[in-house]
């Protein structure tokens, strides 16, 4: 098998026509299964940088070869070019596939972006053969399983069948590796994908039928002739909802603007209170506590936990309960340990989440069975002064997951829950409604636990 390597280069729109098919039959798949349209010969305006027609081609084969998993992917999304991407994928091409310093030192690109780099002989393959190398290791990934053949390499696959990576950036350049000359080509993906959990990759996507787990985000359901199955795409949707209270709809947002004393997501709330040891928060007629104190009017000292994290992920710390509660019952509760209601604020917290919860929903015993549904509480509630959903600690909240048709309660669903019946992702909810709940824990709290004898 052809073993990622850094490289620079987009080249090999020629090929010497027997290395592809023998290493096909290396890898024991037909030369006739796998060949596809090729990129006609075109000369760029750089060398090694793609042409527009060459992106165009790459971006059709990414999403026609997302259309045709196995089983089918209830959620994965249509991907967009982005010449952002293509732009860092051309310099890590031109560092024959080394990752740039700079960017191996940001933490914050590592979350954002994922990769697919494949160096091989000059001349020997094309980038469109090379894709499709990088689809045909799906032979030996078992969904099922959520892993891949001992000894084999899927990673490639699961990169270019994540759900929910949506822009793609490709590169290629010729350079020399000792001796010989090689070709490398880089594909960079956002979101970035093959998340772990405890040492092992989750699944790419969620199977079942196309687009019927698409998130409210890119609702739409997208296929192109030579498409087995559907994409989730950006929706168009009008409004449906009116304010309560004199509050005023925005038609342009589809949010309320509410009167003073008024607030939630159809001015339905009126509100008033006071913190002893933490800051106020009109919009949710609550207080948020200082770190060491808990309680409604954070007037309590809190006794930390000293219990291990059920997930650990980029140094905070996300615990479930096995108890039900209603959403503000469920931050008190949180608030009591010296945490919050869980904020994912990234597609990593929530692939993992989702992925976490969906096994734990089979094999968790739950100690309190009085709850209403099998979702849990995070942390998100929708702001009228604000005119838009905040977490409980007052940040903005720039990365949704709601789940198609979310947000649709009605002047009611003012909280939100990761909802077990939409792959967990978010639907707003009745905050009186009984749910199980996912405390976060920063390391500015983690520091101040006890960890006892």
């Amino acid at each position: 098998m052809l073993q990622p390597a850094p490289c620079p280069g987009l080249g090999g729109w020629h090929r010497q026509p027997g290395l592809l098919p023998l290493l096909l039959a290396l890898l024991g798949i037909s030369w006739a299964e796998t060949q596809l349209p090729q990129l006609q010969e075109k000369p760029a305006v750089m060398p090694g940088v793609l042409s527009r027609k060459e992106s165009f081609l790459l971006l059709s084969l990414h999403n026609r070869l997302r259309s045709r998993v196995h089983p089918p992917a209830a959620n994965m999304q249509r991907m967009d070019w982005s010449e952002s991407l293509a732009r860092l994928a051309q310099d890590r091409a031109a560092l024959c596939g080394a990752l740039a310093p700079s960017l191996a030192s940001d933490p914050q690109h590592a979350q954002q972006v994922g990769w697919n780099v494949q160096l091989v002989p000059a001349g020997s393959a094309s980038f469109v053969e090379v894709v499709s190398l990088w689809f045909a290791e799906g032979q030996w990934y078992s969904y099922a399983a959520a892993e891949c053949t001992h000894n084999a390499t899927c990673t490639h696959y699961t990169q270019l069948v994540w759900a929910t990576s949506s822009h793609l950036g490709c590169g290629w350049h010729r350079c020399s590796v000792g001796q010989a000359e090689m070709e490398a080509f880089v594909c960079a993906y956002s979101p970035g994908g093959n998340w772990e959990v405890n040492g092992k990759t989750i699944i790419p996507y969620k199977k079942g039928t196309w687009c019927s787990l698409c998130t409210a985000r890119v609702s739409g359901c997208f296929k192109a002739w030579d498409h087995a199955g559907g994409l989730c795409e950006v929706p168009r949707n009008p409004c449906r909802m009116s304010c309560r209270n004199h509050g005023h709809l925005n038609v342009s947002t589809c949010r309320c603007h509410c009167p003073p004393s008024y607030t939630g997501r159809y001015c339905q709330v009126r509100c008033s209170m006071g913190c002893v040891h933490g800051r106020f928060r009109e919009e949710e007629c609550s207080c948020i506590c200082d770190v060491g104190f808990g309680g409604a009017q954070c007037d309590t000292k809190v006794h930390f936990p000293f219990h291990t994290c059920d997930l650990r992920i980029d140094g905070n710390c996300f615990m479930v309960s096995s108890e039900a509660d209603t959403y503000y019952g469920a931050k008190m509760k949180c608030q009591g340990k010296g945490g919050v209601l869980a904020q994912i604020e990234s597609q990593k917290v929530q692939d993992i989440l989702a992925f976490y919860l969906g096994r734990l929903e089979t094999t968790n015993e739950v100690t309190d069975s009085d709850f209403e549904t099998k979702n849990f509480w995070i942390g998100l509630t929708y702001k009228t002064a604000k005119d838009s959903f905040r977490w409980t600690t007052g940040e903005h909240q720039s990365f949704t997951s709601f789940a198609f048709g979310q947000p649709d309660n009605q002047g009611f669903g003012n909280c939100v829950e990761l909802q077990a019946s939409a792959a967990f992702n978010w639907n707003d909810q009745r905050c009186k409604t009984r749910n199980r709940y996912i405390c976060q824990f920063a390391q500015e709290h983690i520091s101040r636990w006890d960890p006892g004898p």
